[in-house]
């Protein structure tokens, strides 16, 4: 093709697991079993309540544009949610509803990065978040966590990121892929380094809120230190805690100022959410109590179950899951001349045990293999067997 692509194409980086996906979807095809670990939504199904305030929607003919910002019913209910269940309060002008939550978090980037401005992006992170802020001319600057701090930044080490072109820190807690949940204390010591530099915004991207186990207790920035809330962007949706990933329905919350600059950014994109996938989310947030409560419950047993399994394979390395659904094991004593890398040794599993898993090159960490519990008992049970076993036989 002698037609030539923007600059902007070739700052994005390939996808070092397409080549593992791609394989993965010609084994399906060709009637392979192939089990997923490497998914990254629940598996259950929509709520019927949901589903049928969509249908509600569609026949009372409310298929036409809303607002670019979102209909007031699903504001306040996002309103309504954070008064309820995160003791904050907003404005219906401070929230914005997006076309799911990596538009929202895309959008705050447009709007709170120029050219050279830098994001601090503890590592692990969501596969996204630097070619989103790539995207933005931002310029991504990562901390490295380790497996025996908890995978999380600690505040001595966020204070020697912050650069003069420093504007934006990322938090995501509970995280993807390590399943770290950042503590109301942990919380309050970031925010006590991001008091000294006001041009530092933060964008805190709470998808998981309601998947934390055990000890851990979901608690945004802002419920640590409010002080904070003239610069901080919660990101939230209802993809993972209603089933929901389909939709596209994500939101932000934000100063009415940071608010407006986003939604200048939609007009000219998406414009508006699609309109019934807005209502069937307003009854979401409204009248889904019990499901989500079910859906903790099923995941925490399946968090657990994986964990003791893997574990239980000589030479693997695993944290508990204290949030989201997954789990990061450490494989590198798996390496060798043959799977010298943790992208190898997906491929390895791949190819060996049929097992789809997701390497931690993808999260900035290699070394490290993401499995996903959003799956049965026996399906765990069964992939892990033939994880045991395919690593059996390279040990």
């Amino acid at each position: 093709m002698d037609l030539k692509l923007s600059d902007r194409v070739s700052q994005i980086t390939e996808s070092k697991t397409q080549k593992i996906s791609t394989r993965a979807a010609e084994l399906r095809a060709a009637g392979e079993n192939i089990i997923g670990f490497a998914v990254g939504e629940p598996d259950f199904d929509t709520p019927d309540n949901v589903k049928d305030a969509a249908v509600r929607a569609i026949k009372e003919g409310r298929t036409k544009y809303t607002a670019v910002d979102g209909i007031p019913e699903l504001k306040q209910a996002v309103v309504d949610k954070f008064v309820r269940e995160n003791r904050l309060e907003y404005a219906a002008n401070e929230i914005i509803v997006s076309s799911g939550a990596k538009q929202a978090i895309y959008n705050s980037c447009q709007a709170l990065l120029n050219p050279g401005d830098e994001a601090v992006v503890p590592v692990p992170y969501w596969v996204s978040y630097p070619d989103i802020i790539t995207l933005a001319g931002g310029k991504p600057v990562y901390v490295h966590t380790t497996e025996e701090n908890g995978f999380k930044i600690t505040p001595a080490q966020l204070k020697s990121a912050i650069t003069p072109k420093t504007r934006l820190l990322f938090i995501n807690s509970p995280n993807n892929p390590s399943g770290a949940v950042y503590s109301h204390d942990e919380l309050a010591a970031l925010g006590e380094v991001l008091v000294e530099h006001p041009n530092i915004a933060v964008i805190s991207d709470d998808i998981y809120e309601h998947l934390t186990f055990g000890d851990a207790s979901f608690c945004n920035i802002l419920n640590a230190r409010p002080d904070l809330k003239d610069r901080v962007v919660l990101i939230n949706g209802v993809s993972k805690a209603y089933a929901m990933t389909g939709w596209r329905i994500g939101y932000a919350a934000a100063p009415a100022g940071i608010i407006t600059a986003i939604k200048k950014i939609q007009s000219q994109s998406t414009s508006n959410a699609s309109s019934i996938a807005q209502y069937a989310s307003v009854e979401a947030l409204n009248n889904s109590g019990d499901f989500v409560a079910n859906l903790h419950s099923c995941f925490a047993e399946r968090g657990q179950a994986m964990l003791e399994q893997l574990t239980a394979i000589p030479n693997i390395s695993c944290r508990p899951c204290a949030g989201s659904f997954y789990l990061f094991p450490s494989v590198s004593a798996f390496f060798n001349d043959e799977y010298k890398t943790d992208i190898d040794l997906a491929r390895y599993l791949l190819e060996e045990a049929r097992i789809a898993v997701v390497p931690g090159s993808a999260f900035g960490m290699p070394g490290q293999l993401r499995f996903s519990f959003s799956c049965g008992l026996d399906t765990i049970s069964e992939g892990v067997d033939r994880v045991r076993d395919a690593l059996g036989k390279i040990s």
